[in-house]
Formats: C-alpha cells, structure tokens, sequence
C-alpha cells in the first residue's frame, strides 16, 4: 500500500483544515488506517484511527469533539476534517496503514505517507 497525504496548510486558531490521504492497492479496504501527527522536538504521536469498515473510529483525547476522521474504500481514501484548530495542533500529519486492529501505536503501522505540515497561527 502506497500512501499520499495533501490538504495540508496555514490556518489561523479557531479555523479548519481538511487532509486527505489517497491510497494504492487493492487491500486498502482490508487496513485499519490512522493520523499521527509529529509537532517540532517532539515524538510522533497518535491522532486518530478508523477500522477498516469505518465503523469504529478512535480519537486522541487531544483531538476528540474537533477532528473527524472518514473512510471511503470505493476512492481508497481517507481524510481527516480538523475543526477549531489550536496552535498547539502544528505538526507534520501522516497518514498510516496497519494490518492490525485498532492500534494507537505507531510502531504497529506498517505503511506511511510523506507527511502534509499543517500550521495554525494564534
């Protein structure tokens, strides 16, 4: 699975961005896919992830009630609605691909994209 991140930009606090994730390969459908985001000097950490058939998704506390992750297996896509952004959201966000169930941990990943920098300014 080949994975592609775009959508990602400069937003000002309070605002919103979308990022969107186009994946290859026939077994799309079969991953749980996941957002990390990894902010400058720190570790990467989990944003959220969907189940393969989108009926489960799980959010980082951080993120919950503002950030909305969806899957769509007929475009091999997922993306990631981010709402009310703060600053404390800037970060490189990768989108990820795991053969395992829903897993927070990144080392579980098994297929990453190049990364999509979102900025929010206060």
């Amino acid at each position: 699975v080949q994975l592609q991140a775009s959508g990602g930009g400069l937003a000002q606090a309070g605002g919103s961005l979308r990022l969107s994730c186009l994946a290859s390969g026939r077994t799309f459908s079969s991953y749980t896919m996941g957002w990390f985001r990894q902010a400058p000097g720190k570790e990467r950490e989990f944003v959220v992830a969907i189940s393969w058939s989108a009926g489960n998704s799980y959010y980082a506390d951080s993120v919950k009630g503002r950030f909305t992750m969806f899957r769509d297996n007929f475009k091999n896509t997922v993306s990631l609605q981010m709402n009310s952004l703060k600053p404390e959201d800037t970060a490189v966000y990768y989108c990820a691909a795991t053969s395992h169930a829903y897993t927070r941990s990144a080392k579980t990943y098994d297929y990453w994209g190049q990364g999509t920098l979102v900025t929010v300014s206060s």
